[in-house]
């Protein structure tokens, strides 16, 4: 049917994907860090105190003391391109864009800061997309991670008055596409090292331990994920978390801790973080930089930090794969 002279351009109706990942500053600088922050730890997912409590401590004390120290942090580890979470998450997104062709419009977002979640929806509706997949590039589920990205899709639709379809990307823990692509990045990282690591630790974000008790599933999906990688590479895995934050009891073992104990008792480390899509501030320079100086300052020797699947090939198959699967019955 033809439509009339003075009708609106149509645009065809097309598939888009939405990767998205937790977000960085903008530059390594104080006021960078400090909106980043402001919006991060405003998020009632991933601090559960009261805003009444919480909000002064986090305007009065966090956000007057702590961007000076992460600044520097960012700075360390900050690229030509920019935040290195964001480079590589650009370059997946484009990996998975030449992978799916031009049926499907590719696009990225972070949770905080940009681009943002809204914003994305917005650019791919207006490219014609009416069904969205969404995809958090979170393997284990976690309220303070995985919900708040469907929190913020959520919200951006009840702004908008024709709403695409959405499908959001289910965690993927034990997928096997994701077991192989971190058997193959940890065999690949492995046999670029000097010695052989006594212990391979699985380093995951730490969560506070009444998460667990509360019923957050992510506790269970990291020591799942460690137990079948061990079983696919035919030897330990330990599972450690990192990145404590304030007072509360967190999920132990805490891989600062685990990490000077391993050293003095002189054993030789691989560190990795399945639970990271991309590298980032808490693997480059948490892990890589400072982790390594406490293990040596602890009398260790032989250390070693394995990067995360980024764009590599295992990580972009299994990404690839894990989109396709959602996709099934809209391409």
């Amino acid at each position: 049917m033809t439509p009339p002279s003075d009708h609106p351009p149509v645009v065809a109706p097309r598939v888009g994907v939405l990767i998205v990942n937790l977000g960085t500053p903008d530059a390594p600088d104080p006021p960078s860090v400090r909106r980043y922050l402001a919006q991060f730890l405003s998020d009632r997912r991933v601090v559960e105190i009261p805003p009444i409590l919480w909000q002064p401590v986090l305007r009065g004390i966090i956000l007057r003391t702590r961007p000076n120290k992460s600044a520097h942090a960012y700075a360390q580890i900050w690229t030509d391109d920019g935040s290195p979470l964001a480079a590589i998450t650009r370059a997946q997104a484009a990996a998975l864009q030449t992978a799916l062709g031009s049926g499907v419009e590719v696009a990225y977002a972070m949770r905080y800061g940009e681009p943002a979640i809204g914003r994305a929806i917005d650019a791919l509706t207006a490219a014609g997309c009416r069904r969205i997949l969404i995809a958090p590039l979170y393997p284990q589920y976690c309220a303070a991670t995985t919900a708040t990205v469907i929190d913020a899709a959520a919200d951006h639709l009840k702004t908008l008055r024709w709403q695409p379809a959405l499908r959001f990307l289910p965690p993927y823990a034990d997928d096997p596409s994701y077991l192989d692509a971190l058997k193959a990045s940890v065999e690949a990282g492995l046999a670029t090292l000097d010695f052989v690591p006594d212990i391979l630790l699985a380093s995951f974000h730490g969560m506070p331990e009444r998460t667990l008790h509360l019923g957050d599933p992510y506790h269970c999906q990291c020591q799942k994920t460690a137990r079948l990688l061990s079983e696919a590479l035919g030897r330990p895995v330990e599972v450690a978390f990192q990145s404590r934050f304030g007072r509360a009891k967190w999920l132990e073992p805490a891989t600062d801790v685990r990490l000077e104990a391993l050293a003095k008792a002189g054993k030789g480390v691989a560190i990795f973080a399945p639970g990271f899509a991309a590298d980032c501030l808490e693997t480059l320079e948490e892990l890589a930089i400072r982790g390594r100086e406490q293990f040596m300052a602890a009398g260790g020797r032989h250390f070693a930090y394995l990067p995360c699947l980024n764009a590599d090939a295992p990580g972009m198959a299994m990404l690839e794969a894990l989109v396709r699967r959602e996709l099934a019955g809209w391409i």
